[in-house]
């Protein structure tokens, strides 16, 4: 609960006049729900790195406005306090929906179909700009994973030429999202799906927005899969399969570093299921 002298609550106040705040126990401390003195519900979003809180900033002023009211709208930014005023958007989270539902099947068509409206989102990336830095990419976390000996030099060297192949390898560039997965799809009681959570926005490889879902949720559930494309409207080609599997190759060696640095044995363990997963 924030003290009536946070910062956070005088920047509402300075947007919105008086608020209170709404009780949210489930929600984690850097969100902030509060209400105005008609009953319109915000939340406050804050950010601790600066890098991230300007890329969210920079994704609600430039790409979200294409998505209407399927995401928040941004009200106001305070880089005093790394903060970000959003709207308040319907639905029950996706990713606590009950595995097998109708509910979660119609999540993920609609997430599909949602997906579909953002990489058609106006970009002028080149596939190959995009191919160059992503393979400059998994040569860097390769090289952050072997000085902490999270991997064999073997390892290292297959995943440095992992990225010689994947900076020539032909790909679509598009505004991608970059953490699409269901705890970031709001269900509202209509069937449609609202996105949240857009700190990672930005052009990239169009296929990177289905890796995590490919990885982490379709393995188990290839139902999903189906019914997810069948609301993106694009099927996916054995060339688009392949570069998925590539780019597990980041998320494995992202999720180990990561892991090891947040002493998150859960990511670790991720990192390291998808790094015995790579053929």
């Amino acid at each position: 609960m924030a003290a009536p002298h946070d910062a956070r609550l005088q920047f509402a106040r300075r947007h919105l006049g008086p608020v209170t705040i709404q009780p949210s126990p489930d929600m984690p401390p850097h969100l902030l729900l509060l209400a105005d003195a008609s009953g319109t519900r915000y939340l406050i979003k804050q950010h601790r790195d600066p890098g991230r809180f300007e890329r969210e900033a920079r994704a609600y002023t430039t790409w979200i406005t294409y998505l209407g009211d399927r995401a928040p709208q941004l009200i106001a930014t305070d880089p005093a306090t790394l903060s970000l005023l959003l709207t308040e958007v319907p639905g029950r989270n996706a990713a606590l929906l009950p595995p097998g539902s109708i509910a979660e099947r119609r999540a993920h068509h609609a997430a599909g179909a949602m997906l579909r409206q953002i990489h058609q989102i106006p970009t002028v990336a080149a596939g190959t700009t995009i191919a160059a830095y992503l393979g400059q990419r998994l040569s860097l976390w390769a090289d952050r994973a072997h000085s902490t000996n999270l991997i064999s030099s073997c390892q290292r060297s297959e995943m440095e030429a992992r990225a010689t192949a994947l900076a020539d390898t032909t790909m679509d560039a598009a505004i991608c999202h970059l953490d699409y997965q269901p705890r970031n799809w709001l269900l509202a009681d209509d069937g449609t799906v609202r996105i949240v959570d857009f700190e990672h926005m930005r052009p990239d490889a169009r296929l990177r927005d289905l890796a995590r879902l490919a990885h982490s949720y379709w393995a188990t559930a290839p139902d999903l899969r189906a019914v997810f494309l069948d609301g993106y409207g694009h099927p996916l080609t054995a060339h688009d399969d392949q570069l998925i599997q590539q780019f597990a190759a980041i998320e494995a060696l992202t999720a180990l570093v990561q892991g090891h640095q947040r002493d998150d044995a859960q990511l670790t363990s991720h990192g390291r299921l998808l790094l015995a997963q790579l053929h």
